[in-house]
């Protein structure tokens, strides 16, 4: 009886081992490591969310300051979606209830939007500053 349990068990551990075997390329083991197309569309579509709504609350006054703040809000909502989606689940108590997709796509939209409101209020104050007290 201790037998057959032994040589299943060992079985079992082949089969899993086996499963994840990192590829071999060149003689070396290569891992690999690539992101989740859902979540990498869902990071996308959360940032892009995130400039677009921000931008209906604050037009920027030239096309160079909209270009700066996409690109800050994009680049945001890509890099700290993740986190800030499980911090906002986390602080509004409804982590059991979002799918991982749907945490990063609020994280993202949540950075984006955040970033581009804090480019576009430090950009008008280093505008005023700019003007000076007799302009």
């Amino acid at each position: 009886m201790l037998r057959d349990e032994t040589d299943s068990d060992r079985q079992h551990v082949e089969s899993v081992s086996e499963i994840d075997r990192p590829q071999i390329s060149g003689g070396r083991a290569m891992q690999i490591l690539g992101p989740d197309p859902s979540l990498f569309a869902a990071r996308v579509a959360g940032a892009l969310c995130g400039a677009l709504v921000s931008l209906a609350y604050m037009m920027p006054r030239r096309a160079r300051e909209a270009t700066a703040r996409a690109v800050v809000g994009i680049a945001s909502g890509l890099v700290f979606g993740g986190p800030a989606g499980v911090a906002l689940s986390q602080r509004m108590g409804v982590t059991e209830l979002l799918t991982p997709d749907e945490t990063v796509l609020m994280g993202s939209a949540a950075a984006s939007l955040a970033a581009w409101w804090v480019l576009g209020v430090l950009t008008r104050i280093a505008d005023r500053a700019g003007r000076g007290p007799g302009s």
